[in-house]
């Protein structure tokens, strides 16, 4: 059982992740349909209001819905493989386990593409988000945010042995990181210390890059994107080294 990878294997895990998403319809919807109803759902909100409410929201609420989605859904979605014995009999094969991350996270960064594009289509061009930079640099971020929520969903799962356990990760994980990234407070205006931990967070830097996107023509993102691109790759470096064949 090795870290190293084959792009062979792991395009025919993505491609067996991807036939399963197909025939799984409940999840699909929810990976492809409840960024956009939470999306229409906040507009809604502001639709009697006047002000910026909806345009100052809207982009951070972009980067977070699509990395709070795949997180819990690779998370659960992966353990769900160890705890019934498919990723034993997976890597019993000639299949690294860096394979199977890998494979996974493609598969699931492949959804999180379309995702993201229905996202901010629906954002834009119905809803009517105002967007200052290129249009495509905000389908950029937001792929890439999703594909950062994969990425830690699939550590994640490395650790927890119940799909409860996995779910119970994201208040360590996931909401200290809502709380800290801007959607709430700017984070300039965050106390001294709480401003140091939100600079350690990734999600943080999706958020300014978003926020960047939408008000500024050149939004200047690419140290932003960086970081975000820097978290994903550990994690699933990590994930790799850390997963195991079955939970104990």
């Amino acid at each position: 059982m090795t870290t190293e990878v084959s792009a062979r294997v792991t395009l025919a895990v993505a491609r067996r992740v991807l036939l399963q998403l197909r025939r799984d319809r409940r999840t699909l919807a929810m990976l492809l349909v409840l960024p956009c109803a939470i999306i229409a759902l906040l507009r809604w909100m502001f639709s009697a209001q006047t002000g910026s409410g909806f345009q100052g929201l809207a982009p951070a609420l972009l980067a977070l819905i699509p990395f709070v989605v795949m997180f819990l859904v690779t998370s659960v979605t992966t353990l769900r493989e160890r705890t019934s014995g498919t990723l034993e009999r997976l890597l019993a094969m000639p299949l690294g386990k860096a394979d199977f991350l890998f494979g996974y996270a493609l598969a699931f960064g492949a959804v999180a593409a379309v995702q993201s594009a229905l996202a901010v289509g629906v954002s834009i061009w119905w809803l009517g988000l105002h967007v200052a930079g290129p249009t495509w640099l905000l389908l950029v971020v937001a792929v890439l945010d999703a594909v950062l929520g994969t990425a830690l969903g699939l550590l994640v799962s490395a650790f927890a042995r119940t799909e409860f356990q996995a779910v119970q990760f994201m208040p360590a994980l996931v909401i200290p990181q809502m709380l800290l990234c801007g959607l709430f407070i700017h984070r300039d205006q965050l106390p001294g210390f709480l401003h140091a931990i939100s600079n350690c967070l990734p999600l943080s830097y999706a958020v300014d890059a978003m926020t960047a996107v939408s008000t500024r023509t050149n939004p200047g993102v690419g140290g932003d994107l960086a970081v975000v691109a820097g978290f994903t790759v550990a994690a699933l470096v990590l994930g790799a080294l850390t997963l195991r064949r079955r939970t104990a």
